[in-house]
Formats: C-alpha cells, structure tokens, sequence
C-alpha cells in the first residue's frame, strides 16, 4: 500500500440503520450491550453463540472491548500541509480507525434490505419506486455520528455476508489498489432481486473538513419486475477534522432511474446552510417520464422519510405561506463554544438548532431509523447490524476464503482492544503489500481479480465492475496470499 491510507474513506461507505415501518420484529438484532472484556462466553473472542429458540443462531450484540480513545492525537501535524489536494498519500495513525474494513462498511447497505424485498412485493411502479428512494436515502443513515475511519481494504481482500433471517447473500472484492475500487454484488435468497456496484469516491481535505465525492453506479435489479434502478450515493463531508466536535452532513442531488418506465426520484439532500437550518434534510419527488411530479417526498436521512401526493403537499405549502399553519418546533441542545488551536483557526460550530420533520397531514411514511444499541457510543457509533459484521463464528474459518476481512489481524486486533498489536499488523501487511507487488513489476505481470470483472454497466453504459459468479460455490484454490 506504500504505506498510505486514503483518509476518512469511512465518509462514503454505505451505511444504515434497520428502520421501522413494516420491518418484522423477527429480523431485528437486538440485546442489550455488555462491555465487559473478561466475559469468556462472547462471540468474538472464541465464536461460539448459543442458539436462538427457533434454531436460528443469534448475532453478537456487543464487540469485544470499547472503543479506543482518539484524544491524545494530534491530525493537523499530518494534515496542515495537505489543504485542496486528494488524500491518497496520507498515512493516519490507527486510533482514528474503526474496527471495520471499507468492504464490510459497503455491506451495511443491505441492512435497510427489507425496503428491497418490499419494492419488490407492490404492484405498481409508483410503489416500488418509492421503497427503492427509501432505501437508497436509508443507506447512509449510519454515518450520522460514524467519523471513524474503516481500514483501507488490501489488494485482493473480499468479504462476504449471508444472512439467511434477512434473506440475502453479498461478497465484495477490492479490485484495485490505486485508485482505490471496491465491487460488490448481493442478491435475494428468493431470487427476487441483484444488487450490485463499484465504489471508488474521491476525496479531498478542505482545511477543517474532509468532502467525498461519490464515484460509480450502484444499480437494483427487481427480477420479478424485469426493473433495473440506478443511482449515486451524494456527497459526504465530515466537519472538524483537525480540532472541534467532529460532524457529517450530506449534501447534493440523487437521481434515481427506473430504466425500464423511465419513472425518477429526484432526492435533493440539503448542506446545514448558515444556521444548520437544513441539515440532515432530504426533500424531492418522483416524476414519470414526461416530468409531471407524481409523488413528493420529504424527511430526513438521519431520521426517517414520508411521502405525499403532490396536490396534498401543495395545498399544506399554501396555506403553511399564508400563516395557517402552527410552527415547527424546535430542538435546542444550547450554544456551542468554539474550539481553538495555537494557530488561531477555529472549528466550525456544530449546527445545534434543529427543526424536527414536520409531518403533513395525510403522509405517508416510507421509513424510520432505529435507535442505536446502548452504549454504542463507546463501539464506535456502530449500529446493531454493525456490531456484527467483524464476527468470527466457530468453525467460519474453514470455509472462508483467506482473504476475508474477518481474518485480517490488524482488524481483529484492533476490535479485540489490542491497538499495538493492531498497528504492528497494519505496518506489516501494508510491507507485504509492497514487496507483492514489486514482485509483480519485477516480473511485468499484472494483478487478477477473481469475483469481478471491469466492463460497462448494462443500464448506464458507463464503465463498472460486473460480478464474474461463482463465489459461492467456494473454489478458494487460487485466492492471493495477502495476510
């Protein structure tokens, strides 16, 4: 890896919260969390987890040892010389990691996938669209609070996630090194629908924040419906990076397209503005291929989303401009003071006002998040579905290829409080990184993917990494050595 990290690439990961709605509470992880380290019994330090009553194995609910504190380090002795350039080149300290790779920080998209397997349930195109926007508006829920960095992925490294309760398998790969890609691929255990993309952002330092542009298609496919959905995720930017309260908001338009009715969502994610009036908001509408608006929808991505026909939504405008309508209320968790570093810059204010989502009358609503886990400030803000993402189940060794996240030490140490082991192991794998592929220029031989492809995208015709199948059939004979 030449010893270099992509910094904060845990700021476009796909991310979310399970959310309410018509969400079964049979596929909900829940239990209370435990962060007491000396329990021999925790999955995570030997695997093992008791059964649950219907025979289906229950998931950890807490991670091996609390999060590591990041106050005595300093990110502006790496950074101060790096304003307006891409971080491609910078190496961080791995107290701002989060025990997590970027493959398995992909992979927490599919915890919202109920909204998938109920596009997929409605009739009508209008339906299906709307629990395709909030899906894709659900996805990046968790990374409200998440500023944490994943580990940057290992040339070759995969992960797969199968979860037979939610009814969905998924593997990703990372298939290139420089610029930075990782493909993944899921589908329904019902055949019901294909997920699929190739993440590569570009990210930039801006002085006090971090701003990740999104790169590549990320495409729905509805078997049933013979539907094909595309979009890209909007931009992320996390506040503060140097001194001050760290915050994320998104901002910027996604566009999402049903390729076969030319029906598109239209999701307009708003930036804070000067009084954190707008932050968090997500406002747009689904219109038909001619542009007439069929649908409006409104919420926010940290909370939830509701939908309304359009004439409904204009009327409450109308009479909300006239004064009709009683104020919105508002949240004040008191002013917040400025922080200061021996340079004289000062962070920008966390916004504190905020105005909760007004619902109209006669709304609809399309998805709610979850509360987090107790205690999940001290694992790293991670969600439920999160916190089990890293686990190592007893005897899932033996049928893991060897380059599953779930086997990288440096991850595992980290994740088990061990931050001298974990940062050893990082310094070595990133040298076995190295001295691999000089091998391979010594050599003039270049490096292969196994589960992806590159090609172009059968519904945009831009360039992507297509799965090449058969990961599941678990041929693992030919998997790089990068451990």
């Amino acid at each position: 890896m030449n010893g270099e990290e992509e910094f904060f690439d845990a700021v476009t990961g796909f991310d979310s919260d399970n959310s309410a709605g018509e969400f079964p509470e049979a596929n909900k992880v829940s239990g209370m969390i435990d962060l007491d380290t000396n329990k021999s019994t925790r999955s995570g330090r030997n695997g093992e987890r008791p059964p649950e009553e219907n025979g289906i194995q229950k998931h950890r609910t807490a991670l091996p040892a609390p999060m590591f504190t990041r106050s005595d380090f300093s990110v502006w002795s790496i950074l101060k010389k790096c304003i307006g350039l891409e971080l491609s080149k910078i190496t961080m300290p791995i107290a701002f990691n989060e025990p997590l790779s970027f493959l398995q920080r992909i992979t927490e998209y599919m915890e919202h996938v109920y909204l998938i397997h109920k596009a997929s349930s409605q009739p009508q195109p209008l339906e299906r669209m709307q629990s395709v926007a909030a899906f894709a508006v659900s996805a990046v829920a968790s990374q409200w609070e998440r500023t944490g960095k994943p580990f940057n992925p290992l040339l070759g490294e995969t992960y797969e996630l199968i979860r037979e309760d939610l009814g969905f398998r998924f593997v990703s790969e990372q298939v290139s090194h420089h610029p930075p890609i990782s493909a993944f691929y899921s589908e329904g255990l019902n055949q019901d629908f294909m997920f699929h993309g190739s993440i590569y952002p570009k990210l930039k330092f801006w002085g006090k924040s971090v701003e990740a542009e999104p790169r590549g298609t990320i495409t729905l496919e509805l078997l049933k419906h013979n539907e094909a959905y595309t979009w890209t995720n909007p931009t992320c930017c996390v506040h503060n990076v140097i001194l001050g309260q760290l915050w994320i908001e998104q901002y910027g338009t996604v566009e999402i397209l049903n390729h076969r009715t030319g029906d598109k969502c239209v999701l307009h994610f708003k930036p804070c503005g000067l009084f954190g009036k707008e932050l968090h908001r997500v406002e747009g509408h689904i219109q038909d291929k001619n542009r007439k608006k069929l649908f409006i929808i409104y919420g926010k991505w940290t909370e939830c989303l509701w939908g309304i026909d359009p004439a409904s939504y204009e009327s409450f405008k109308k009479h909300e401009r006239r004064g009709d309508h009683p104020r919105k209320v508002k949240l004040n968790d008191g002013p917040e003071t400025p922080n200061s570093d021996m340079t004289g810059d000062v962070a920008d204010n966390v916004p504190v006002t905020q105005e909760t989502v007004q619902v109209i009358p006669g709304s609809k609503l399309l998805w709610r998040i979850n509360s987090r886990p107790p205690n999940s400030a001290q694992m790293y803000n991670f969600t439920s579905f999160t916190v089990s993402l890293n686990e190592l189940e007893s005897g899932m060794e033996k049928t893991l290829p060897p380059t599953d996240c779930r086997l990288r030490p440096d991850i595992r140490g980290m994740e088990n409080g061990n931050m001298d082991l974990a940062s050893q192991e990082k310094e070595r794998l990133e040298e076995k990184q190295r001295e691999a592929r000089k091998e391979r220029a010594k050599e003039e031989a270049e490096w292969r993917t196994r589960w992806f492809y590159p090609g172009d995208n059968p519904y945009t015709g831009t360039p992507d990494w297509l799965y090449a199948g058969d990961y599941f059939e678990r041929n693992f004979s030919d998997c790089p050595d990068i451990y």
